[in-house]
């Protein structure tokens, strides 16, 4: 048995059985392993690393290699029951293109990020002066993927101006759920089911 990230494992609890999911930015695939065996959903993959993708092949999963940012274009309108953006959003060139093409081939989005607001971060550029190295953040500045560094608040500002409806939120500090009171700074994940 898999044991899914615990951002995964928030979004597995809440897909509805038996949808039709697409998972961009997959990775190893785990979270559509566990939702096609625990939630008999019809999951795909869209995966940027050409390493990931061949060992979700070789699990026997459906994974295409594409980019977030270019790739969901070839999607029709509702394709999916669900689109999941996990830990990805901050990686692609246009993050707020990207919301939307999610809610186009999606009825309904999960989207995932690590919260760059979080008092570890602050604390780490307030005292020095650095960007820091953190469990969710475990590569320098120059090595990271990470293009837009999204906060809670920036991520609340950005759906409300595009009249999304938030239908839950869930926040993590470490690997433990925490209420969203103060989620800006005490949350070091962010999980939103979103639709339009």
């Amino acid at each position: 048995m898999i044991t899914l990230r615990p951002d995964l494992a928030i979004i597995a609890a809440n897909v509805a059985a038996g949808s039709r999911v697409l998972d961009i930015g997959c990775g190893d695939g785990a979270l559509m392993a566990a939702l096609q065996r625990d939630r008999q959903c019809d999951a795909r993959g869209m995966e940027l690393d050409p390493h990931n993708v061949a060992e979700c092949v070789a699990r026997g999963l459906s994974v295409i290699q594409g980019d977030a940012d270019a790739d969901l274009a070839d999607y029709s309108d509702g394709a999916f029951d669900y689109a999941i953006l996990s830990q990805t959003l901050q990686t692609t060139k246009r993050p707020d293109q990207v919301l939307d093409e999610l809610l186009r081939v999606g009825r309904r989005a999960f989207v995932s990020f690590p919260n760059f607001a979080h008092w570890k971060v602050r604390a780490s550029l307030l005292w020095n002066g650095r960007m820091p190295v953190t469990r969710l953040l475990p590569v320098a500045w120059y090595e990271t993927p990470n293009i837009h560094h999204v906060t809670v608040r920036d991520f609340r500002e950005l759906v409300a101006a595009k009249g999304l409806k938030v239908e839950g939120a869930w926040f993590l500090s470490g690997d433990a759920r925490i209420s969203d009171a103060a989620a800006s700074w005490r949350a070091e994940h962010a999980v939103f089911q979103l639709s339009s």
